[in-house]
């Protein structure tokens, strides 16, 4: 075989992957169709490093959000990631949103979150001043990283460990073969070439499905349904009256976490996402700029100093579902397909949030799948 692991796509979790199996495992090659790593929805989110607050207990989702927060952080210290354990709170703002967030606070107890607080009017108030709230939940280990500086040093450490990355490399083809797999790949002058590697791990979001069907695993179920956010900009100077991250009560079947206000390490404060089927799976990347009314009646309830020309367009993102609209929320899909009769290829599909703060806690979970 010409490789040992081949991963295909190098956002986030591929470039994790890539990096966790390259300490220990010769010939690991990772293929990217675009010129550089995380050119979809790894560089398209609120880079947050979530506690674990709302996934049903005992789902991959919540067991590796827990301790992907703890290996994040981690990481992010030994690497000189820019990082802030800024914290959030979750804001009730009608008495039955209190109901709800006590709720969160119940789920997140059964999924080992032991630092929630749910706080007054006054912490609130001690917290964040320039935020309405009755009743909030206050997660303390919920932060933001430098998402970008984060990929580039998981493929430095890819290169290190001697591991291969091939860029402008799209996958165009899959095919079982004695020992392992054949794979084609289509570069940016459309020339093509083949290779074998003896396991295959897709990690190609919100093209994974197709990576899958076209290794001859087709399954409906795991259809890629493209959900696509948009952001708007709080513009300055009232960018200053926010320093945490303040979240809603989530949406319903949790297709989104409800139109959220974070900040970056550049003291940025955007609001986003909101939550848009696309009929289709089409890259739509554009803003409706119209949409900003829509965000200033959402996030106004609990940020009242916020006038409508304090928002201006940001950018957008698609995140890789595999529930459809109105259906309840799935779980991430990290399987090793050999009970379908591909023995060697591993499947990772449905990789959205807590897709970032999990990468490096998937990576774990996929090299336990591993038995070469």
């Amino acid at each position: 075989m010409d490789a040992q692991i081949t991963i295909i796509g190098a956002g986030v979790a591929g470039l994790a992957i890539a990096e966790r199996l390259s300490r220990e495992f010769g010939d690991v090659y990772l293929a990217e169709k675009h010129r550089t790593f995380g050119q979809e929805t790894s560089s398209r989110n609120s880079e947050v490093i979530h506690a674990g607050i709302y996934y049903p207990k005992g789902s991959l989702k919540s067991k590796l959000c827990l301790e992907g927060k703890r290996m994040m952080y981690d990481y992010c210290r030994k690497h000189e990631i820019p990082f802030k354990k800024c914290g959030k709170i979750i804001v009730a703002t009608t008495e039955d949103e209190i109901r709800i967030i006590e709720d969160i606070l119940d789920t997140a107890a059964g999924n080992g979150v032991n630092d929630l607080e749910l706080i007054d009017r006054d912490r609130i108030a001690e917290l964040e001043p320039s935020v309405f709230a009755l009743k909030a939940v206050w997660s303390p280990s919920t932060g933001i990283v430098d998402t970008h500086s984060l990929m580039k040093s998981l493929e430095t450490g890819i290169i290190l460990n001697g591991g291969r990355i091939a860029y402008d490399s799209e996958v165009t083809g899959i095919r079982k073969i004695a020992g392992g797999y054949e794979i084609t790949i289509t570069d940016s002058d459309k020339s093509s070439f083949t290779f074998t590697s003896r396991m295959v791990i897709n990690s190609a979001g919100l093209a994974s499905d197709l990576i899958s069907e076209m290794a001859g695993l087709a399954d409906e179920k795991l259809r890629i349904n493209f959900c696509k956010g948009e952001y708007f900009r709080l513009n300055p100077p009232k960018n200053r009256l926010i320093n945490r991250l303040v979240y809603p009560v989530p949406a319903h079947n949790l297709e989104g976490i409800g139109i959220h206000v974070t900040i970056d390490m550049k003291g940025g404060v955007k609001l986003g996402p909101d939550v848009s089927w696309l009929s289709s799976n089409v890259f739509d990347y554009k803003v409706t700029a119209s949409k900003q009314d829509e965000f200033f009646r959402s996030v106004r309830k609990f940020l009242p100093f916020l006038e409508y020309d304090d928002l201006s367009p940001e950018m957008a993102g698609i995140r890789p579902k595999i529930q459809r609209r109105g259906e309840p929320a799935r779980d991430f899909y990290i399987r090793e397909e050999s009970h379908r009769g591909m023995p060697g290829f591993i499947n990772l599909i449905g990789i959205e949030s807590p897709g970032l703060t999990s990468c490096l806690a998937i990576a774990n979970y996929v090299r336990e799948m591993i038995s070469i």
